[in-house]
């Protein structure tokens, strides 16, 4: 027993699935087995880096959230296993929550595999499985009480239920041993349980681990927004099913085969990858992923425009994009500046781009840059979404219409591999009215389903505000006239 509360073990949870497992071992289930498949040691040594991390001198405790996303039949359920067995076995009066998509995927599949793996384990006798429990037995629990003096109350895993209507049911212990909380296909729990989740993790403690697993069924939520808007928090991998040893690539093939190869089915069956858009979603990510892999077109004839959406304070950013013709050139982000060291910022794009036009979102903000630069002689004109749409019978704002020529350009137009980009272009619902005209979801809107501002799809739309003409950098031949050669002669032409 004392092996398993090794640091060694403790520490490094693919030495853990290594040791307590009997990989390879005659007349086991695991006779054929040598260990975890690729992705999943991928996953175990994140852990162990993470628990260096959190250890290193004068650390600040960190929780580790990733969130993997994954086409069907590359082993998730067992690595949900493996991570439970390691949690309680080696942080001692630790604490595990387990959530699923649905009750019949929580009791059947999650703990039907979680109840296969204990029993193979080396300490299975540690532990008394039941419908959606993994609690320890009864005479660990009173040699720990005795002679660790550790309480074993809130030790062991608990298969959790929620409810939609009641979200803050979910809610829980804080546990200074260790906090785990798993969701198993987490597109489908609620945002409004990962809300409640998260309280799990507010104590400052060494072990406190978020993951979350799932195919991509929907490309809205808060499993999606983990690849996307909160991308920032956390830590996210998708996986191709095709790319796993081990698995049946035939099968893979019979479903893009019959469904085709840029299908729902496919990409969240075999690739791992969100559905190409959603029922209102403005913008499909199929589009923005079509234009991050289109080459550039680097024509030097087409006119450079300056797109500027400046920041409204928080977490916001003052983006500026500059696009010539089909390619965006550069993206530059600023957090916290002032009005002045904004106007500061687009002048030096002016004058590295040297730009036809240069366009600003004059709404808040943005008027006062607007002016300053004006005043000191620069080509900039702004644009306020609320403004009237030319069009006002499709688009029910300057705002609206502005997004749907960007999302026009966007199906020949190249982008930059950019995760941010992405996730602001991907990021707004379409909101119609009664009419059927086509308004934008507004930032308060986004901000409140917890995504971020699109700042720098903002900055891109304004550059399509005003047509620009296209010019010529190619300089005609000059035509040498009689007098040219007489100068030339004279010695007036130079040398």
């Amino acid at each position: 027993m004392s092996q398993l509360w090794s640091p060694m073990l403790a520490n490094d949870p693919e030495a853990f699935v290594m040791f307590v497992f009997p990989w390879g071992q005659k007349d086991t289930p695991l006779e054929r087995f040598t260990g975890p498949r690729a992705w999943q040691r991928e996953v175990l040594r994140e852990i162990a880096r993470h628990i260096r991390t959190n250890k290193a001198p004068d650390a600040v405790l960190q929780a580790l959230r990733t969130a993997i996303a994954s086409g069907r039949g590359i082993g998730k359920s067992a690595l949900v296993s493996w991570l439970i067995l390691w949690m309680l076995s080696t942080k001692i009066g630790s604490s595990v929550v387990v959530s699923a998509n649905s009750e019949n995927q929580l009791r059947k599949v999650t703990w039907g595999e979680l109840t296969k793996w204990a029993t193979m384990s080396i300490n299975a006798h540690w532990w008394e499985p039941s419908a959606t429990n993994l609690a320890p037995a009864a005479w660990i629990t009173e040699l720990v009480e005795r002679d660790l003096k550790k309480g074993t109350r809130y030790w062991g895993a608990e298969g959790k239920l929620w409810s939609e209507e009641n979200p803050d049911a979910y809610a829980g212990v804080h546990n200074h041993d260790g906090m785990m909380v798993i969701f198993d296909e987490a597109s489908g729990i609620p945002d409004s349980i990962w809300s409640v989740a998260a309280g799990f993790f507010t104590e400052p403690v060494l072990h406190r681990y978020w993951l979350a697993f799932s195919n991509p069924r929907r490309p809205s939520g808060y499993f999606y927004e983990c690849f996307n808007g909160k991308r920032d928090f956390w830590t996210t991998r998708s996986i191709d099913s095709r790319s796993v040893e081990g698995t049946d690539r035939a099968i893979y093939d019979q479903i893009i085969a019959e469904h085709g190869e840029d299908s729902p089915q496919a990409r969240v069956e075999v690739y791992g990858q969100f559905p190409s858009t959603g029922d209102d979603q403005f913008i499909g990510p199929h589009l923005a992923d079509q234009a991050a892999k289109r080459p550039k077109y680097k024509d030097p004839s087409a006119p450079i425009v300056i797109g500027i959406d400046p920041a409204r304070g928080g977490a916001d950013s003052t983006v500026i994009v500059a696009r010539q013709g089909r390619d965006i050139v550069e993206i530059r982000r600023y957090k916290g500046d002032d009005t002045m060291t904004v106007v500061g910022h687009v002048i030096e794009a002016i004058d590295e781009f040297k730009p036809a036009l240069v366009v600003i979102d004059e709404g808040g903000l943005g008027y006062g840059i607007l002016d300053r630069l004006t005043e000191q002689r620069y080509k900039v004109r702004g644009v306020n979404f609320g403004w009237k749409s030319k069009n006002p019978v499709m688009w029910g704002n300057k705002r609206a219409e502005l997004w749907g020529a960007m999302r026009e350009w966007l199906r020949t137009g190249s982008i930059p591999e950019d995760r941010q980009l992405k996730s602001d272009l991907t990021g707004p619902k379409t909101k119609p009215d009664s009419s059927g005209r086509m308004f934008l979801e507004s930032k308060k809107d986004m901000k409140s389903r917890g995504l971020a501002s699109p700042d720098a799809a903002d900055a891109l739309a304004v550059t399509f505000a005003f047509p620009v003409a296209h010019r010529e950098h190619v300089e005609r031949p000059r035509t040498v006239t009689m007098r040219d050669r007489s100068m030339a002669s004279s010695g007036w032409m130079g040398s």
